[in-house]
Formats: C-alpha cells, sequence, structure tokens
C-alpha cells in the first residue's frame, strides 16, 4: 500500500462498507497476504480473523472501487474502550500512488472519531517503506508493539492521537 507518488485516480474513488466475508474483501486481504508472504516468507492469514471483528457497531470494513474495479480495501475494530485498530489495509499495485490509501485511511479514522476514540493503533510490516510512508504523512508515530509475540525488527507499531483524546 503506498501513496507516494500523486497522481489523481482514473475514476473517482468510491468507499463502501462490506462484509468482511465479501468475495472482493477477500481477494483483496489475500493478495495482501500474498504480498506479506512474498516480502517476509510469513504473513498473518487474513481467514483467521473473525468476520465479527468487522461488524457493527464495534468494527467497519471498506472496499475502495475506482470505476468498476476493487483496487483497496481497510478494516477498523474497537481494540479497547479509547482505542480503535486499524487491520489490513491493502491498495492493489497499479492504484497506489492516486491517494486511494490516504482516502480509505481517513475514512477508517473519521470511523474512529465517531466512536468517540482517542487513539488509534496498528501494525504494518518493517520492510513495507510505502505503508510507513503514509502513516508517518498521517501524523502516526512508532510505539512499542501491542500484540504480544511481535518481532520489532519485522513488525512496526504506530499509533496517532485522536482530536477526541
Amino acid at each position: 500500500m503506498t501513496d507516494s507518488a500523486h497522481r489523481p485516480p482514473p475514476h473517482p474513488l468510491l468507499l463502501q462498507p462490506v462484509p468482511y466475508g465479501h468475495p472482493d474483501a477477500r481477494l483483496l486481504t489475500q493478495a495482501l497476504y500474498q504480498e506479506q508472504l512474498d516480502l517476509y516468507g510469513f504473513a498473518d492469514d487474513p481467514t483467521a480473523t473473525p468476520s465479527s471483528n468487522f461488524r457493527k457497531p464495534d468494527g467497519l470494513f471498506l472496499i475502495a472501487r475506482s470505476g468498476p474495479m476493487t483496487v483497496g480495501c481497510g478494516g477498523i475494530r474497537q481494540l479497547e474502550p479509547g482505542t480503535a485498530e486499524i487491520k489490513r489495509m491493502y491498495v492493489i499495485s497499479h492504484a497506489r500512488g492516486t491517494g486511494a490509501g490516504r482516502a480509505i485511511l481517513q475514512a477508517l479514522e473519521d470511523t474512529a472519531q465517531q466512536w468517540d476514540a482517542r487513539r488509534i493503533v496498528l501494525e504494518t510490516g518493517a520492510g513495507n517503506h510505502a505503508a510507513l510512508a503514509l502513516y508517518e504523512r498521517a501524523g502516526y508515530v512508532r510505539i512499542e508493539p501491542y500484540v504480544t509475540g511481535r518481532d520489532p525488527q519485522i513488525n512496526r507499531a504506530l499509533s496517532k492521537r485522536l482530536g477526541n483524546g
């Protein structure tokens, strides 16, 4: 996932809430999984994540469409009172640099604000430089791992304070 260049998308971007098990969501999360496997040799299987993590009222999963193509996704859930967690952010390679990642991230942050979250946390890979740059531009800072057993040489935990706190 990256927004390193700033070219406009060929079609307006539409963000759509869908169930985590939606076919387009599954295709995108499997593509993310494959990229992570290729980069690190291992990854968290997205099918192991319960769909209930992204169900209202404490969760949301979005897909992004540009014209007829599904180009990205991202989910958010309430991790604990006052804290939301972003999961499964992904933009397909040829849609990177169009602003799709930033749009998904902003929509997820807006959702956290509506939940009165005071902060958002997320994890990304240390080798995913484009994602790290996107999150840094959006105001995220590195924190200690919040998931037990994570290797900080491979996983980067990030956090952002929201206007609610």
